[in-house]
């Protein structure tokens, strides 16, 4: 009493010609073979520069070799918005033990020293250092400024 009609006909003569019914097809061919390498990495990437320097003062000098330095930073309060001064010690190498307490240092990244210490303090070139920078371009010159000319 079952009437099969043309359309039922038509789906049981439709089978599913796929290799992944009832996985019995290895995935060895949907990966590609080692011989293709990937692209090598485009030659502009830029180059991150992020705490590579940080300037702070000396704290503590008192170990061989090494200065605890102070770096301050301004940073917005998470729920008031207003920057606020946070502070954070750095251990870094003084290799010629040539800096003191309070002295400005700016330290500069480079290669693990020791467990603490991942960065170099260099001194920063002090700020009340005279310009002279009308004298070099004349010397660099070696002609008189049009100021400096006679006027004739």
């Amino acid at each position: 009493m079952f009437v099969t009609s043309p359309s039922i006909l038509q789906l049981k003569s439709f089978s599913l010609n796929t290799p992944f019914l009832h996985g019995s097809t290895p995935f060895n061919h949907l990966f590609k073979s080692s011989a293709v390498s990937p692209p090598p990495p485009p030659p502009f990437l830029p180059v991150i520069k992020a705490m590579r320097t940080l300037q702070g003062k000396v704290v503590c000098a008192t170990s061989d070799k090494t200065v605890a330095v102070e770096v301050v930073r301004l940073a917005p309060h998470p729920k008031y918005k207003r920057r606020v001064r946070k502070k954070k010690k750095y251990q870094a190498h003084d290799p010629s033990n040539q800096f003191e307490v309070g002295d400005i240092v700016q330290l500069e990244k480079s290669k693990p020293i020791s467990k603490n210490k991942t960065f170099v303090a260099v001194p920063v070139p002090s700020r009340n250092s005279p310009k002279t920078k009308e004298n070099t371009s004349q010397q660099e010159l070696g002609l008189p400024l049009e100021s400096e000319q006679p006027v004739s």
